[in-house]
């Protein structure tokens, strides 16, 4: 029975193609002479998650790791089985699908169901099984069909969880939140180490200068064992989009700071990229392979919202005028003529045209964009002197694709496009115009910031230069952390800011810090 069962889910797994590569011909022969397997400790210590919504499916997670914190998680060296169900009801009384999958040591014992066939615009229930374990039960749902109207979409929009700087209490707050789907804007994880006046708490696992797989498999479970985190998964599907702190602080396509031998740095991004599959509700479709690891999609929620997920580090241009970069200030630019290159691009041309044409053919109610960090211009002031520095790591150094991201909305006249982003460890709320440098340039669309779940903002009177400088940030405040909720109908969108003061402490309590609503067919944020 289980030799059958084994061949069945093995030519399921194969129509995927990408995910064959996980499963070596060693270990499918352990698997073939596979006793039951007694699991010795606690082996979903990671949790459960799902992600990745459409009408008739969503992608359902897990890890076996007994000792999370040693590199193979205390598994056996071999294939396990893992059982899955989806019901409608949390006690499993009525079931809507299950089967069983190969946990492989190749993969960290990871599991990534891709559950099809389900109904759409339904809640559903999830749960696995191993070494007679159950593991928690998690809550999902999937979107509404293509041609339907919903009503409402309510999101949570989170970013940047540096460990050792705060708690994750954002989390526990949006596990408890009604929303139907979270966004996560980058910089899961973080692999830097911060000095001691600015940790809150000590991290499970230091990650080393020379990485290795095993050390971003160890770091990633070290995020997991965080309850707050582990009860956000459980609880909502997720949408995710990477930055660079998941591989190498501000990284990339072919380099990063640390590293100055581009093949070293790309053997470093593959084990990143597969530690971060096997820790994430991504599709097995997305399996990393020797040339990268695809990210960007398109998914709808009804005729209500299409949602694209950017990927800004996989194929951006690595910053100019790096000899012009202070060791100590990397991430500013000063007088750089070359980020007007009109070649440079963050994104890559063929994900460009790929979403100028989706934008284009859109005919969804709003068109929300996800990607990493703020695209409104913010020029960071040089003390004694009216020059400007520019923020080598986001959308000001990248200035000609910026434009030719606005043309791509406005020469069409696509309507009711908001970004959202994340990265800068604050709040905002801004119009996009056109030309973004350009005061008189017609607003073509709108922008939403979240602050961070724990990392460190910039100072105030930073933040506070930047406002007076750029009247198109309407909000903008760096020294509260936090997350934002969305709330759309087909007439408008409303933003609340949620915040609590810096650092996070374990019983934060979180207030509105601002409330802003864009109008169906009027770009730009209006405070409420």
């Amino acid at each position: 029975m289980q030799r059958r069962a084994f061949f069945r889910q093995l030519s399921r797994v194969a129509a995927l193609g990408a995910w064959q590569q996980w499963l070596s011909a060693r270990a499918l022969a352990q698997t073939l002479d596979a006793q039951p397997w007694p699991a010795p400790a606690e082996v979903f210590s990671l949790g459960v998650a799902s992600g990745e919504p459409r009408a008739d499916s969503v992608v359902l997670w897990t890890r076996l790791a007994p000792q999370p914190l040693q590199p193979d998680g205390g598994m056996p060296a071999r294939a396990v089985l893992v059982r899955w169900a989806v019901a409608h009801d949390d006690r499993f009384q009525r079931i809507v699908q299950q089967g069983e999958v190969m946990a492989s040591p190749e993969a960290a014992h990871s599991v990534h169901v891709l559950v099809q066939g389900l109904a759409p615009e339904r809640e559903y229930h999830y749960r696995f099984e191993t070494g007679g374990q159950r593991s928690t039960v998690g809550r999902t749902r999937t979107a509404p069909p293509g041609d339907a109207q919903p009503s409402r979409l309510r999101l949570a929009l989170a970013s940047c969880q540096h460990y050792e700087q705060g708690h994750f209490t954002a989390h526990r707050e949006i596990a408890r939140a009604d929303v139907d789907l979270v966004l996560f804007a980058g910089d899961y994880i973080y692999t830097n180490h911060k000095p001691g006046y600015q940790r809150v708490r000590d991290h499970l696992h230091d990650m080393p200068a020379a990485r290795t797989l095993a050390d971003y498999r160890i770091h990633h479970a070290s995020y997991k064992l965080d309850a707050d985190l582990r009860a956000c998964h459980a609880a909502h599907p997720w949408l995710l989009v990477w930055d660079d702190h998941e591989v190498m602080s501000d990284h990339s396509a072919q380099r990063a700071p640390e590293v100055e031998d581009a093949q070293a740095f790309l053997a470093v991004r593959t084990a990143a990229y597969r530690a971060y599959f096997e820790h994430l509700p991504v599709s097995p479709r997305r399996a990393p392979s020797a040339t990268g690891m695809p990210m960007h999609d398109r998914y709808a929620w009804g005729r209500l919202a299409d949602l694209w997920t950017l990927d800004t580090r996989q194929f951006r241009d690595a910053p100019p005028c790096l000899d012009r970069i202070a060791p100590l200030t990397r991430k500013v630019l000063w007088r750089c003529d070359e980020t007007d290159d009109a070649s440079r691009t963050m994104l890559g041309m063929p994900q460009e045209y790929w979403l100028a044409e989706g934008l284009a053919g859109s005919l969804a109610d709003w068109k929300l964009v996800l990607q990493t960090t703020q695209i409104s211009p913010a020029p960071l002031p040089v003390p004694g002197t009216h020059e400007l520095l520019q923020y080598a790591d986001g959308w000001d150094a990248f200035p000609a694709a910026r434009r030719r991201l606005m043309e791509a909305i406005a020469q069409p006249r696509v309507r009711d496009v908001v970004f959202l982003g994340g990265d800068v460890h604050r709040h905002v709320a801004a119009n996009l115009r056109l030309n973004p440098l350009d005061a008189t340039s017609p607003i073509v669309a709108s922008e939403l910031v979240a602050s961070s779940v724990t990392s460190r903002g910039l100072s105030e009177w930073l933040t506070s230069a930047i406002r007076r400088r750029q009247p198109d940030i309407l909000h903008c405040r760096s020294d509260q952390r936090g997350y934002a909720l969305l709330d759309l109908t087909p007439e408008r969108l409303r933003c609340e800011f949620r915040a609590t003061a810096h650092p996070v402490q374990a019983d934060a309590r979180f207030h509105v810090q601002a409330r802003y609503e864009i109008a169906r067919g009027r770009p730009g944020p209006v405070k409420v």
